[in-house]
């Protein structure tokens, strides 16, 4: 039985929607495909029927807001993010609660980051009211996407690009805004398991007064050769370094970081422009404080990590992020050594914070702090 209160939507969201034209597609996926996909969702591979749009024009601002048929975009060879890679994005999730409602998780707090994202790659900044109400929108016209095994989730994937045909440094004039969804399953299918990174000492994810709190492609594509790296080296992700010292440890390729210590001591790098700022990551720092750790923001030297691990004072590594809410790592490796996180299992903290949030997420367990937002 569901334990999220508040279950009546607010008006609010009500007129937020009703500022998005409902243009349905004339070919909706059949009741039996879509039920197939539903029951064994593949993240990323599937979408659904619609997707929410808005145009920005530079003399008229944002206009446009509708829902449209999903399909392709007829982009001209010269559109500017083609070639100046001016683009953000958000990931974030719907859940289908016991009940049969469909909520998602700190809606604002993606909305904050995605203006400011925005004003880091010189794009023009969406309300908080567009960017919720697009997405309400969207579920409600396909909210029959939204599955309801367990763990499972649509996965909303907001976006924005330069869309100006031309070819020039400069900010584009022309922008679109959209936001598409694919039902997707449990991030660990055959349960949780510990995942094994690979330090990397010769590449690095953003530097100080780069793009690295900002959402934007470009921070992925800089990961992707040095993941490639790490899975030659038997591990499953790669963990950068800051830029300046190449010492002390920033973030996965697309999860931020935290170390348990013996103590009884949660550690996480502290943001310093070059660290994204993740919604699960405040959300587990909440969590965490609120069952009494000493909670620690700072700059952490992987050589510090490292002796932890040799002399067990380091009880516990995890990752968080959207996709896989809290991965537990089991064995830390690097040019120099190799560590597994205590016995390589899993540990307490990091799956009763995981339990904790995804029970919350899923209407499971009180949502204390208000972060559930109903969307249908």
């Amino acid at each position: 039985m569901t334990t999220t209160s508040h279950n009546v939507l607010p008006e609010e969201l009500e007129d937020l929607v009703a500022l998005f034209d409902v243009r349905g597609t004339d070919t909706p996926t059949p009741d039996d495909e879509r039920e197939a996909a539903l029951a064994a969702p593949r993240f990323g591979t599937v979408f659904t029927d619609h997707m929410a749009r808005i145009s920005w024009r530079h003399d008229s601002g944002w206009l446009d807001r509708r829902i449209e048929k999903y399909g392709p975009l007829q982009l001209d060879p010269a559109t500017a993010v083609l070639h100046y890679a001016q683009e953000i994005f958000e990931g974030m999730k719907a859940y289908r609660h016991e009940d049969g409602s469909v909520w998602t998780f700190r809606p604002d707090a993606n909305a904050a980051r995605f203006a400011r994202s925005a004003h880091r790659l010189a794009l023009p900044p969406l309300t908080v009211d567009d960017f919720i109400g697009s997405i309400a929108a969207l579920v409600r016209t396909d909210e029959a996407w939204v599955p309801s095994g367990a763990d499972s989730s649509l996965y909303l994937r907001p976006f924005m690009f330069a869309s100006e045909a031309f070819l020039g440094v400069r900010p584009a004039a022309q922008v679109e805004y959209l936001c598409i969804a694919s039902p997707v399953g449990p991030y660990f299918a055959g349960g949780v398991k510990p995942v094994s990174i690979w330090v990397s000492e010769d590449y690095h994810r953003a530097g100080p007064g780069g793009t690295g709190d900002a959402k934007c492609g470009g921070n992925y594509a800089a990961s992707l050769l040095p993941q490639t790296e790490a899975q030659q080296h038997g591990c499953d992700q790669v963990c950068f370094l800051d830029t300046t010292t190449n010492t002390y440890l920033e973030e996965l390729g697309g999860m931020n970081v935290f170390v348990v210590k013996d103590d009884g001591s949660v550690h996480t790098p502290e943001l310093t422009g070059s660290i994204l700022e993740g919604v699960t990551r405040s959300s587990i720092l909440r969590l965490v404080a609120d069952r009494g750790y000493d909670v620690v923001e700072r700059r952490i030297p992987l050589e510090e990590i490292v002796s932890g691990l040799a002399d067990g004072s380091v009880r516990e590594f995890f990752a968080c992020g959207t996709a896989a809410v809290v991965t537990p790592v089991g064995r830390l490796a690097g040019s120099t050594f190799d560590h597994p996180v205590a016995d390589g299992e899993p540990g307490e903290l990091t799956m009763a914070v995981r339990t904790e949030l995804t029970d919350i997420q899923y209407g499971r367990a009180e949502d204390k702090h208000g972060w559930m937002r109903r969307l249908a």
